[in-house]
């Protein structure tokens, strides 16, 4: 099959991933990283072995010598760098959140779509092999129809000091300010455990509430230039199509608890749970007669793709992979109604 070229938009924290994953995929290479910071292009190419790097996305596209891009650039800039690859009919594996709202995430949908190139969105816990095995198990009728969920992704940085001190590094600072592109809790992982419930379940949600919480973190809720602002804490009740009920709970407060998702599907005859963090995942099973006993037994999951391997498959298919922006699209607009369920403080449905 042809090489794919790739392009890294973007060289902060997570690009190191990207880095990492594609070079281990065959006929997949990265042939150049850009960023507004030229020093810092340049230095992740040297660590990468980049053959070429650029100060800007002009500057990479007027040089073309690529076929698809991974933007990794921030949540705000994701809209018009997004728009300026499709321009260029570059296919697109962008980073989460696709857009700050769905109306940006709509236009990005839109604009891939006419051009018909590929498009997905790098929805890191697709990648956990439990998951996939859990949507099958449910599609398959294994637990029968779902009655009742529950919902959880936890974290605990502004307690702990596992990942370093947040109150000196721009890394999580920016995550408390709206005025640097941050939607809070709800948008930097929210998205991950909205799409993670609707997809281990393959239920829609039909209806939400929802409770944002932000609490006081320094003299004046500020460090420097950050202003914290954004939502620390978000607690959600929803309905879903099949009429279930669930709830859905994120924390960066959650002491205790590094990096954790958790969600737990009960059917009529089963139910399943699944726990997952960033390289690791495992999934519980309450099934036949086990469900008079409440025992649960441990499913080996066999593995799956990653979401830079169905990218790159997608690339040399032709045929566009999950999750695309479409879907991250929607998730988008469960995000934006949590904000105005909490402002108006009730439940919305979702159409």
């Amino acid at each position: 099959m042809a090489e794919q070229r790739i392009l890294i938009l973007g060289t902060g924290s997570i690009a190191q991933r990207h880095a990492e994953s594609l070079s281990a995929i065959p006929n997949c290479r990265i042939v150049a990283a850009a960023d507004t910071n030229a020093e810092r292009a340049r230095a992740y190419a040297a660590e990468h072995r980049i053959p070429h790097s650029f100060e800007n996305l002009d500057a990479a596209l007027a040089w073309g010598g690529f076929d698809a891009a991974v933007n990794a650039t921030p949540d705000a800039v994701h809209l018009p760098t997004t728009l300026q690859l499709i321009a260029a009919g570059k296919h697109v594996l962008c980073e989460k959140p696709l857009a700050i709202n769905h109306r940006d995430a709509l236009t990005m949908t839109e604009a891939a779509e006419r051009a018909g190139l590929v498009n997905m969105v790098n929805l890191t816990y697709r990648n956990a092999h439990a998951i996939q095995a859990a949507r099958r198990m449910v599609m398959a009728g294994d637990i029968g129809a779902v009655r009742h969920v529950e919902a959880s992704y936890l974290q605990s940085w502004l307690t702990a000091d596992y990942w370093g001190d947040w109150h000196t590094n721009e890394r999580f600072l920016w995550r408390l300010s709206s005025a640097h592109g941050s939607q809070g809790v709800l948008g930097d992982i929210g998205i991950h455990i909205v799409d993670f419930v609707t997809f281990g379940t393959n239920l829609d949600i039909a209806a939400l509430a929802a409770r944002l919480r932000i609490f006081d973190k320094a003299p004046g809720n500020a460090i420097g230039p950050y202003r914290m602002d954004v939502n620390d804490s978000v607690a959600m009740t929803v309905e879903f199509g099949n009429g279930a009920l669930g709830v859905i709970h994120m924390s960066r407060f959650a002491t205790g608890h590094r990096n954790d998702l958790n969600l737990t599907i009960h059917g009529e005859t089963g139910a399943l749970r699944i726990w997952s963090e960033t390289a690791v995942s495992t999934l519980d099973a309450c099934l036949g007669a086990d469900i008079h006993t409440q025992t649960w037994r441990r499913i080996e999951c066999p593995p799956t793709p990653t979401n830079a391997e169905r990218f790159v498959a997608a690339l040399q298919s032709g045929v566009n992979g999950d999750p695309d922006f479409r879907r991250a699209a929607e998730v988008q607009k469960i995000l934006d109604l949590c904000f105005v369920s909490d402002a108006q403080g009730r439940m919305l449905a979702t159409n």
